[in-house]
């Protein structure tokens, strides 16, 4: 949780569930195996290796001169084990990215059709890691072989060289019994040995794909030690700012504009301009690369992250309702907040009815991403949730731009109780939805090209009025179309 959205949009969500499921699981073997066989078995090698030293040291010496060739093959075996490892490792995450990409966009899927496209990705990802694993099992298993091969070699001449020995130079027969006693006893402890590490080596891909994330240096490291923000008046203000997704590629240039105090100021403009940036820097989720923004005369970049988001709601176009009931949602927005709260905040918000009128009132599910809910609802939910936040700053990403009309006509009015002596900043798609905003910002290319109310962005006849005719002929045109239907 403490990494910037930059880590996060260059993952898939499906890659953190694979390493967290593969990474558990791998850890919990190791540990496993290392407590129990290699405890075992290598204490067991080592008192039996001390033994054999002990009764002959260079029948010993001799016995170790296989060990070299199957340090080899053993290493060449580990190294395909973990390239395989981690192919198997790829596999399960494309195919936990298929079926998570399947059931989220389950309408989509029978919409077109694409059951049995998406059935075939599956299976051959399935099939995949089934070649994968079936690689890995016979990889693992020639470690056998080559130790029953090399353990007969060394045992064969352990007994000829013994032997010679004991008929040769009259050496004590009981020394050579202990010392072929101890060999045999330590050839098996050596050959799970070798097998263990081949295994270890394959289990600690996964472990190393969990470690990969809790050991990464975290990319937004908490700063709570700054000073807090200090709202007085909610007057927010940028100062010549900068910011790039991508080096050299500038989405916002040297832009600055104040947001005045309880008032609400618009962002419109043709996509891709830089206006859901402007809320993102102002949340802190990305920081600014020149220049500054300022809130009632401190930097926030100088101030906790925490402090600042706690000033501020913040709703978007694609709201996120989390796994659980209505009262749960609309809670979120504060910790602590009473029943008697949320119910207030949903009635401003107009959600109120609605919600009661479900079989369980506010202790309704709302479903995976809030599916059993309309739009609509879900952004009224969204705006109840902001409400109970009670912010002094209020950020709207597009809110109504996805709803129909009647949605809409709700949604505005429980945005007017949410912005109500509140210092606002809008972006908005519809213009009509702006119309009686304080100051509109047109932003265009990262940068502000004319700026001003309504009525009189209207009569310079400039971008601003270009956008608003041409939305509105393209309401004019809809509108026969739907009569005709």
């Amino acid at each position: 949780m403490r990494e910037n959205l930059t880590f996060y949009s260059e993952r898939h969500s499906s890659e953190f569930l694979a390493r967290l499921s593969a990474g558990a699981s791998a850890v919990t073997q190791v540990l496993a195996l290392l407590v129990t066989s290699l405890g075992r078995d290598f204490l067991s090698l080592i008192g039996l290796l001390v033994v054999m030293i002990v009764q002959d040291p260079i029948m010993s010496l001799l016995s170790f001169v296989v060990a070299p060739p199957a340090f080899l093959f053993i290493r060449k075996l580990v190294k395909r084990i973990r390239h395989l490892a981690h192919d198997q490792f790829t596999g399960t995450t494309d195919i936990m990215e298929t079926v998570q990409e399947s059931l989220q966009g389950i309408r989509t899927v029978k919409a077109f059709t694409l059951e049995e496209a998406m059935q075939a990705r599956i299976n051959k990802s399935i099939a995949d890691v089934e070649s994968y694993s079936n690689k890995m099992a016979r990889v693992s298993n020639r470690s056998g072989p080559l130790m029953e091969m090399l353990g007969g070699v060394a045992i064969a001449g352990a007994l000829m060289y013994g032997g010679y020995r004991v008929i040769a130079t009259n050496a004590a027969p009981g020394q050579f019994v202990s010392f072929i006693t101890a060999f045999l006893l330590a050839y098996e402890p050596a050959k799970r040995l070798a097998r263990l590490n081949i295994d270890l080596n394959g289990l600690l891909i996964g472990a190393r794909k969990l470690l990969e994330i809790i050991d990464s240096p975290a990319s937004e490291p908490s700063d709570d030690n700054k000073p807090p923000l200090q709202l007085t008046q909610g007057r927010v203000e940028l100062r010549d700012v900068t910011f790039s997704y991508r080096p050299d590629e500038p989405v916002l240039k040297r832009m600055s504009f104040v947001a005045e105090p309880g008032q609400t100021t618009a962002l419109v403009g043709p996509s891709g301009g830089g206006k859901s940036t402007v809320l993102a820097l102002l949340l802190r989720l990305y920081e600014v690369d020149r220049g500054a923004i300022v809130i009632d005369n401190q930097i926030i970049s100088d101030c906790s992250r925490t402090s600042l988001r706690q000033q501020t709601a913040y709703v978007g176009q694609d709201v996120y309702l989390f796994r659980g009931s209505v009262r749960e949602n609309i809670a979120f927005g504060r910790i602590g907040v009473t029943e008697d709260e949320i119910i207030a905040a949903a009635k401003a918000a107009f959600a109120h009815d609605f919600i009661m009128s479900f079989p369980q009132g506010y202790d309704t599910p709302v479903g995976e991403h809030g599916t059993q809910l309309s739009g609509g609802q879900r952004q009224r939910i969204a705006i109840a949730r902001a409400l109970v936040k009670d912010a002094p700053i209020i950020l709207l990403d597009e809110a109504t731009a996805a709803l129909d009309s009647e949605s809409e006509k709700y949604v505005q009015e429980a945005i007017a109780h949410l912005c109500q002596g509140r210092t606002t900043i809008v972006i908005a798609h519809r213009l009509h939805t702006i119309m009686h905003a304080d100051r509109i910002l047109v932003i265009e290319g990262g940068e502000i090209v004319e700026t001003g109310q309504h009525d009189d962005l209207l009569r310079a006849g400039g971008r601003y009025a270009s956008f608003f005719r041409l939305q509105q002929r393209e309401e004019d045109n809809v509108t026969p179309l739907a009569a005709n239907a």
